[in-house]
């Protein structure tokens, strides 16, 4: 059946078009597919796994660790299996590393050849579950993660933080393997860990889900509220300048159209496309209940909206939010 697969062009995503082989193939991947799409429709939460930063230096190292770590106030927990707690183990573990023969390696290459930076000494992950996750969980899974991931490769240590609305763990990775191979994160490795984390926190009891957002009819997020609060402080002048213009363009009639939204209409049609192909299989097989749901899910869909306009939304969304207490307030 030509089409069944939801696809975002350039990026491989959820597919269904085993559904129309039913009796076919592999089994085993048919129901794991079905399961992945049923997840998405039933919005089972969805993990993050996010590259933050890292470190170029043996004191940019210390300071990461220090920062994971609430200077030696919270455990780490080592690839060796090890937990360490307390002043002065960030700096122990850079030495055991060696991360300052490594430091050495990476400069050595950039005599003279200004412009460029020395490679990264450690990378840094956040993997994380929404508020409501057992912090527990989320540990034991993130620590299989880890071992499956880049044990016997790559050093590595972790920190749980449950001092947020959500539990997350910073997993920080030494870019150089032990034999000697370094580990680059492309968009394709974050997808991939995102389904192995998933994997990983289902085994622990634990519904999470791992589909690219727009195939789940979700626009790319844009500010959190501690930034947006940030601008409004006057502490982001970019953020603050692109505001005043979102709302100068509201002002003059609306916001002006842009490729950027061209193509994000372009890839909600594509993904609409491939939900309908989706519930068609599903109809064909007699599943008539599951395909009302995937058609009640395409219609649940927000549409799609550029950052701008994301942005527009949420300063006309708090200007309703202040007016309303304005006229709480004159009603007292």
């Amino acid at each position: 059946m030509p089409g069944s697969a939801v696809r975002i062009p350039g990026e491989p995503s959820l597919d269904i078009r085993s559904f129309a082989r039913l009796g076919r193939g592999d089994r085993m991947r048919i129901r794991a597919d079905f399961e992945h799409l049923m997840r998405t429709v039933a919005r089972t939460p969805e993990v993050m796994v996010k590259v933050s930063g890292g470190a170029r230096s043996t004191k940019g190292a210390i300071a990461h660790l220090r920062y994971i770590d609430r200077n030696g106030e919270l455990e780490l927990e080592t690839d060796e299996g090890s937990t360490l707690k307390g002043d002065g183990i960030e700096r122990a573990l850079v030495s055991d590393w060696d991360l300052e023969a490594s430091e050495a390696r990476a400069r050595s290459p950039y005599r003279g050849q200004g412009g460029r930076r020395p490679s990264k000494l450690l990378h840094s992950v956040i993997l994380s579950m929404p508020r409501g996750t057992p912090p527990e969980k989320l540990l034991a899974a993130s620590r299989t993660f880890a071992r499956e991931q880049f044990g016997l490769k790559h050093r590595y240590a972790m920190a749980l933080h449950t001092d947020q609305d959500h539990p997350h763990v910073h997993l920080v990775i030494k870019a150089m393997s032990e034999e000697g191979r370094r580990l680059n994160i492309r968009k394709a490795t974050l997808r991939e860990w995102r389904r192995q984390f998933a994997h990983h926190l289902r085994a622990q009891g634990v519904a999470a889900n791992a589909t690219e957002r727009a195939v789940r009819g979700q626009s790319r997020s844009t500010l959190k509220d501690g930034i947006y609060r940030a601008s409004l402080r006057g502490e982001s002048l970019h953020l603050r300048d692109r505001i005043a213009r979102v709302t100068e363009e509201q002002h003059r009639g609306g916001m002006k159209s842009t490729p950027g939204k061209a193509k994000l209409v372009e890839t909600r049609r594509a993904v609409v496309a491939g939900w309908h192909d989706a519930a068609e299989v599903l109809l064909q097989a007699g599943q008539g209940a599951l395909a009302q749901e995937i058609w009640g899910f395409i219609g649940g869909m927000q549409p799609p909206l550029t950052t701008d306009e994301q942005l527009a939304q949420s300063v006309v969304e708090r200007g309703r939010a202040r007016e309303r207490v304005r006229q709480l307030e004159r009603t007292r």
